[in-house]
């Protein structure tokens, strides 16, 4: 037994080292080593060979991307970085630059929490999907049908439908200001806020024109709310962060898990980066804004979308919804079309479907390419970033497509 035991304790620090920044894979490893488990051989033989199956992937990473990010870091300073490549199923690469928070030695890593900003939209929009699956609410209704107090100066509010707010068509226009110097926690603040639309005026005709509306998902937000008797933040809890294993993400900031949680920060006229005055944080603002992740959950979220509703044999909601999600509803400038929420053009013959997030401090971006079973998560805890830049680098690598192919 002590030869086996010390045979066994070389497998897995020769795992150990290979597996050498992955938390995950090595907390599990040394559970395997203090646990003495009796089918070590069998584990180890897994593992050895998913070790194999990360190396041919990461190393096309490490040679082709990472120089590039490394790069980027250095040459524009910018204080953090966390990217994430999901292939065939599987968190295929994922990597952290930098610093949490500028002066402070706290390293980035796939487990970092960021402020997801805009992201969030997508959490909202799938809420709604499986409130109309269970037949709660009716896309082609009116929003007033569901929140009797939503009123807008503009009589013409009484018209607009779930579909037009979720599809970016209400003709809503935009929040001017998130208060986040003065940021609401209890859970009257969504509702609070949507009372006081009632001086606002439409831009147009609801159903018209495309216009992207973060007060618009304010609304819809308290819709979910209202519709399934628990606070916008449960319901995502309940039936999408847990199910789909999204256990370190909450759109609750008193709930994130400070130690992991990234500061913003911002370059000043003079070039300088520094910390932004206000993190932007406000219970108000949740449905647009307020998801806090990291590139291992957001590599579950990008599998889930990938699978059409579905990971480990959890479902959030019906393959064919996403005929209706991923659908085109009207075209969105220089974003391409929009369906339910999600962002949608042609990347190489292929759908892809995307969403970026930007607010004080930080930007984001999630993009996925359903039939390559392929998706790229980038987050930066600067404002300052060159998000496109990264994350066209990053798909671009794993869809194995020259500079001149890469998404617009």
């Amino acid at each position: 037994m002590s030869v086996f035991m010390k045979s066994s304790n070389n497998a897995t620090s020769w795992l150990f080292s290979f597996f050498k920044g992955d938390s995950s894979m090595c907390f599990f490893l040394m559970r395997l080593r203090i646990l003495g488990v009796r089918g070590i051989c069998v584990a180890l033989a897994i593992l050895a060979a998913t070790a194999a199956l990360w190396a041919q992937s990461d190393s096309r990473y490490v040679e082709l991307l990472q120089p590039s990010l490394e790069q980027i870091m250095r040459e524009l300073k910018l204080p953090g970085l966390a990217v994430g490549v999901v292939e065939d199923g599987r968190l295929a690469y994922s990597l952290g630059l930098g610093v949490m928070k500028l002066g402070e030695d706290r390293p980035v890593t796939p487990e970092t929490l960021f402020h997801m900003a805009s992201i969030t939209k997508p959490f909202v929009a799938t809420s709604i999907m499986q409130l109309v699956e269970r037949g709660k609410v009716d896309l082609d209704a009116p929003v007033v049908r569901y929140l009797p107090y939503f009123k807008l100066h503009d009589p013409r509010y009484a018209s607009i439908t779930v579909r037009q707010m979720v599809t970016h068509t209400s003709g809503m226009p935009d929040v001017e200001d998130y208060l986040w110097s003065k940021p609401e926690y209890d859970d009257g603040a969504l509702e609070r806020y949507v009372r006081t639309l009632v001086d606002r005026d439409l831009l147009w005709d609801p159903g018209s024109k495309f216009r992207y509306s973060n007060m618009a998902f304010e609304v819809l937000g308290d819709l979910v709310a209202k519709v399934s008797g628990v606070s916008f933040e449960d319901y995502v809890d309940t039936h999408i962060l847990r199910p789909l294993g999204m256990r370190s993400s909450t759109l609750l900031i008193k709930k994130a898990d400070q130690a992991r949680l990234a500061a913003g920060h911002t370059r000043g006229k003079d070039g300088v980066v520094r910390l932004i005055e206000h993190y932007p944080y406000n219970r108000a603002h949740t449905p647009s804004s307020n998801l806090h992740s990291n590139v291992v959950d957001m590599a579950r979220w990008a599998m889930a979308n990938i699978n059409r509703g579905e990971l480990n044999g959890h479902r959030i909601f019906k393959s064919s919804t996403y005929d209706v999600m991923w659908k085109p509803a009207v075209e969105a400038g220089g974003r391409g079309s929009v369906g339910i929420s999600w962002f949608l053009s042609d990347q190489n013959g292929q759908q892809a479907v995307f969403h970026g997030g930007g607010d004080d401090g930080f930007l984001t971006y999630l993009i996925l390419v359903p039939a390559r079973k392929t998706g790229v998560v980038v987050m930066s805890n600067c404002d300052c970033a060159p998000i496109g830049k990264i994350w066209q680098q990053a798909l671009s690598v794993a869809l194995r497509t020259d500079d001149k192919d890469r998404h617009p």
